[in-house]
């Protein structure tokens, strides 16, 4: 992936929910009468369900360009023909359709992808047992495949853990109009995901059944039948997520079309969540945008909309303070070891992230950021949420990107579409601004990257280290707060392939190990820093732009620089490189020259060595200089292209 190397914005199309579709194609197809879906999501986990219900003999006309469907229902239970109903990778599809084949009449197999066949299924096989129907697990126990002979359900009382799945509860709610009696549904146990059972209830509602909540763990259902319907499809909120992520990330501005505050999806909470971390959120009329700004930390229970874990916790790796996702112990049994898997992908990237029983701990550190080759587990999730980090870290690869096509397959063009242009961009100045710890290549990375792209370079770093050398020669204390800002003040310092101090050439004493043990004291003081920002800014507008390093580059002195970047490396990699440049210390004592130094630039109140805002976070340990320039080049190029 490249990054964006600037703010996300843009108004995104996003697919149809796929709950709300395969919820509304298994009442369709049990429906009396011709129902026409709009809006609906094409991908293969309502190919699935839509395969499914062919094979039980429904009409489907189908018309992806428009997005509709026409469904001419079986006005009742099915009869099943030795049919082997395949569900892919879907677990609604399956979840859905298995009480509705038992109350059907005849034999079926049901059964799904490796990946579906080690999810479980014991709780909604139990219950059907208890209503009286057979089943007949034909590999391992609880799970797929699963025969079924069918002869009707009695229906009445029956009783289901709900703390595993939703689609459990929401599979045999809607099976119940088809039992004799109805069915009375007691839920054992504090049911997650409890929108998604709220939301098959409204749809099953749209096709004129009636569902009473006696209590918070009690349905009633009866007997009925499926009446057609015209209904259309919301917007996937879930897959809304990612690119709210993207704005917060980013520091952009998304704006997604059909969902506000009235949405039947539970996943619409995340958007009040990332309000609740720093995001400015408009809750429009059939619309909502997010703009991003810093983002903060906190605790969110997530147990009601699950399936947005993994966006909040790529988020959480750009935070500033600690982000605690608790309620999800259950994704465990997602498509993937969902809780293992992002605890896994997101330490590969630097993040220190902590798997509890009942969800993660993220503890971020961006100055740790790096990019890494991540695995999708064959979860669409997984490949959707990490590509997030590849839009401000270089060198992500997300491996099997196919996977998205279970619920987006045009996910990656999607989010390609809120890539920023120069053009498109207005106030900004023709600056890349780079910034980073001491060690990190800043210097070398700005000027090689400068002639790359034929633009001027400016080592703001040599003047700070040029004031630092005029007070060694004038014999000036360095801690003398005055006295070295009158000196700044007052001194000549010409910067070009030689630097000059009062005419006098400096370019070999500003990089020596006294100058590296000062330039912190002298940068950190505010007085010579409002000297010298006024002229790093008349310098870099007077020559039009160019390649600007420093500590707050992006910061304070560009913060609406065309492109900025945070330039790290781990701090062994940093002390060697330092340590190659002099022979003047043991590489134990610029090992702790720089533990100083990192501490003293980013905590000192004046201008502290931060991650800017949208930056690019590149950790150029294990790379050459080459490879860093390269991929800057590219990003740079991106940008101002046409």
């Amino acid at each position: 992936m490249t990054p964006f190397g600037a703010a996300g914005t843009g108004s995104v199309q996003v697919p149809g929910s796929k709950s709300h579709t395969n919820r509304a194609l298994l009442c369709a197809a049990l429906a009396e009468g011709t129902s026409r879906l709009s809006g609906v999501l094409f991908a293969d986990d309502t190919k699935a369900m839509l395969g499914a219900i062919k094979s039980l003999g429904v009409e489907v006309e189908e018309n992806p360009s428009e997005l509709t469907l026409e469904i001419t229902g079986l006005g009742g239970r099915p009869r099943l023909n030795e049919s082997v109903i395949d569900c892919r990778s879907s677990g609604t599809t399956s979840r859905f359709l298995l009480p509705v084949l038992a109350t059907g009449h005849g034999p079926a197999t049901l059964d799904g992808s490796q990946q579906l066949r080690s999810r479980p299924f014991a709780e909604q096989i139990a219950a059907l047992r208890s209503l009286g129907c057979s089943l007949e697990e034909t590999a391992a126990q609880g799970g797929l495949p699963i025969k079924i002979q069918a002869d009707g359900l009695a229906g009445g009382e029956v009783e289901i853990t709900a703390d595993t799945s939703s689609q459990f509860v929401s599979g045999l709610l809607m099976a119940a109009p088809l039992c004799d009696e109805g069915l009375t549904l007691k839920l054992l146990g504090t049911p997650v995901s409890r929108p998604y059972i709220d939301m098959t209830i409204e749809v099953m509602r749209d096709f004129g059944i009636e569902v009473t909540n006696l209590d918070e763990s009690t349905y009633v259902v009866p007997p009925s039948g499926y009446r057609a319907t015209a209904l259309e499809i919301e917007p996937d909120a879930t897959a809304a997520s990612y690119f709210f992520g993207a704005a917060v990330i980013t520091q952009g501005k998304v704006r997604v079309d059909g969902l506000d505050e009235r949405s039947i999806q539970g996943d619409i909470q995340f958007v009040s969540v990332l309000e609740d971390l720093g995001a400015k959120v408009t809750w429009g009329d059939r619309f909502i945008e997010v703009e991003g700004d810093h983002i903060g930390g906190g605790s969110f229970d997530l147990r009601h909309f699950s399936d947005t874990a993994q966006t909040l916790a790529a988020v959480a790796a750009f935070a500033d303070s600690e982000v605690e996702i608790t309620g999800i112990g259950f994704i465990r049994a997602k498509e993937t070891n969902r809780l293992t898997a992002m605890t896994t992908e997101l330490s590969k990237c630097g993040v220190e992230i902590i798997e509890k029983p009942d969800g993660l701990l993220v503890r971020p550190n961006k100055w740790l950021l790096r990019g890494a080759t991540i695995n999708t587990y064959d979860d669409h999730r997984m490949a959707m949420s990490m590509s997030l980090l590849g839009l401000r870290v270089p060198r992500m690869e997300v491996l099997d990107p196919d996977c998205v096509n279970k619920t987006f397959p045009e996910f990656f063009d999607r989010l390609e579409e809120l890539r920023p242009r120069a053009q498109e961009r207005s106030g900004v100045t023709s600056v890349i601004a780079i910034d980073g710890p001491a060690g990190s290549g800043k210097s070398t990375v700005a000027q090689r990257l400068a002639a790359e792209l034929h633009l001027p370079h400016f080592d703001t770093g040599a003047m700070y280290r040029a004031v630092a050398v005029a007070a060694v020669r004038a014999g000036v204390d360095i801690e003398d707060a005055d006295a070295v800002t009158k000196l700044a003040r007052e001194t000549n310092i010409e910067i070009h392939e030689r630097i000059l101090i009062d005419g006098v050439d400096a370019t070999e004493d500003i990089r020596s190990a006294d100058a590296n043990q000062m330039v912190s004291v002298v940068a950190a003081n505010t007085q010579v820093r409002q000297v010298l920002v006024p002229r790093q800014r008349e310098w870099a507008t007077s020559l039009g732009g160019g390649v600007m390093e420093g500590r707050d580059i992006g910061t304070e002195v560009f913060p609406d620089a065309l492109l900025k970047v945070f330039l790290t490396a781990d701090l062994s990699i940093r002390a060697e490189r330092r340590f190659n440049e002099s022979s003047e210390q043991t590489l134990e004592s610029v090992l702790e020259d720089l533990k100083r130094r990192d501490q003293i630039d980013s905590t000192r109140q004046d201008s502290p060595l931060l991650v800017a805002p949208g930056a690019i976070i590149f950790d150029s340990s294990g790379l050459s200089i080459e490879d860093v320039v390269s991929d800057l080049a590219t990003i740079f190029r991106g940008l101002v292209a046409g």
